[in-house]
C-alpha cells in the first residue's frame, strides 16, 4: 500500500501581516497539507512566519524547509522550536539542512566550514535537540518551558515535533536515514559557483538507493519528500520549457522535460508524473515553491479526488 500523498508549499516572499495571512489561507483553501518557510537571508524569518501562519489557518502543518543548521546554536534553536511548537498548537514540523550558500554565511559573519564540518554541526544539532526536547529534557519537563508549562498532546505529554532532514550527499543521507521522520531530496547538487544543478532521473535513483541501503533495519520507513522546482500547466510542453533552458546548465529540451523536479504538461500529465514519482522513488510528499502555488493546485485537487 503506497503512502498517502502530502503536498506542501514553500512561501518565500516577504509580506505584510495581512498579505501573509491571506497567502496562508489561500494555500489552505487550495488543499495544501503543509505551509513551509525557508531559511535564507532576504526571505521571511522562519519561526515568526510560522506562528503567523498558524494564526491564519486551522488545518495545515507548518514547517521549516529547511533551516540552515550553520545559522543556529543548538540550545537557542531548541528554545525557538519549543516556543513555536506551543504557539502553533503542535502543528510544527522541523526541517534541517547544512546550507549551501557560502555567501550567506559571509554576510551573517558566520564561518562556512568544510562539507564535513557542516555535517558534523548538523548532527550535533540533531542530537542536542533530541536531548533538550525529550519528554524528560530541560525544555520538556514543564518548568523552563516558555510560558510556564508545556502544551499537552493527546496522550497527556508535550507534542513531539517531527524531524525532516534535507539531504543529497552520502553521509547526509545516512544521517537522515538514522534520525529523520522525513528525508527531503532537493533533486539537485550544489555546483562550483554555489548554484543548484538538477539531478537526472538516473542520478536521483542513485541518491534514493543510498538512502534505502542506509535505512535497512528501521522499524518504520521515513517519508520521502521532493522539492519541485518548475511547474507549468500547458498543452505545449516544448514552448513552456524553452525559457528555462538557459538556467538548466546546457540541458537539451528533451533532457529538461525528463528532470524529476520539472512538472510541465496538462493537469492529467502532471498527475501522472506525480504518481510516477511515488512509484519509482517513493516520493509521497511533494513541495512546490510559492510562485507555483496556483499552478500546482489543480494537481492537488485531482489527487485528492476533488
Amino acid at each position: 500500500m503506497p503512502r498517502p500523498f502530502r503536498f506542501g508549499v514553500s512561501l518565500i516572499a516577504p509580506a505584510t501581516a495581512a498579505e501573509w495571512a491571506a497567502r496562508c489561507r489561500r494555500a489552505e483553501a487550495l488543499g495544501y497539507d503543509v505551509i513551509t518557510v525557508a531559511d535564507h537571508l532576504g526571505m521571511p524569518a522562519p519561526f515568526p512566519s510560522l506562528v503567523a501562519a498558524a494564526a491564519a489557518t486551522e488545518r495545515p502543518r507548518l514547517g521549516t524547509f529547511v533551516l540552515n543548521a550553520g545559522f543556529w546554536n543548538p540550545a537557542l534553536l531548541a528554545r525557538e522550536v519549543a516556543t513555536t511548537a506551543a504557539l502553533t498548537g503542535g502543528r510544527l514540523e522541523l526541517g534541517l539542512g547544512t546550507g549551501y550558500m557560502a555567501a550567506e554565511h559571509a554576510t551573517a559573519g558566520l564561518p562556512w566550514g568544510t562539507a564535513r564540518e557542516r555535517v558534523d554541526h548538523l548532527l550535533r544539532t540533531v542530537e542536542e535537540l533530541k536531548r533538550l526536547l525529550a519528554p524528560e529534557g530541560p525544555l520538556r519537563d514543564g518548568t523552563p518551558w516558555p510560558g510556564g508549562r508545556a502544551p499537552e498532546s493527546g496522550d497527556g505529554g508535550p507534542p513531539r515535533v517531527p524531524l525532516l532532514i534535507g539531504a543529497n550527499g552520502d553521509r547526509m543521507l545516512r544521517v537522515a536515514a538514522e534520525h529523520a521522520d522525513t528525508v527531503a531530496f532537493t533533486g539537485a547538487r550544489t555546483g562550483r559557483n554555489g548554484t543548484l544543478e538538477p539531478l537526472t532521473a538516473a542520478e536521483l535513483d542513485a541518491r534514493v538507493e543510498v538512502h534505502r541501503k542506509a535505512s535497512v533495519g528501521r522499524e518504520e520507513p521515513a517519508e520521502l519528500n521532493l522539492l519541485i522546482q518548475i511547474v507549468s500547466v500547458t498543452d505545449d510542453r516544448s514552448a513552456a520549457v524553452r525559457p528555462w533552458l538557459p538556467r538548466l546548465h546546457g540541458l537539451a529540451e528533451r533532457e529538461a522535460l525528463a528532470l524529476p523536479v520539472v512538472l510541465i504538461g496538462t493537469v492529467e500529465q502532471l498527475v501522472g508524473q506525480v504518481r510516477d514519482l511515488r512509484e519509482r522513488y517513493g516520493f509521497s510528499y511533494l513541495t512546490v515553491l510559492e510562485p507555483n502555488l496556483e499552478a500546482f493546485a489543480p494537481v492537488v485537487g485531482e489527487l485528492r479526488g476533488r
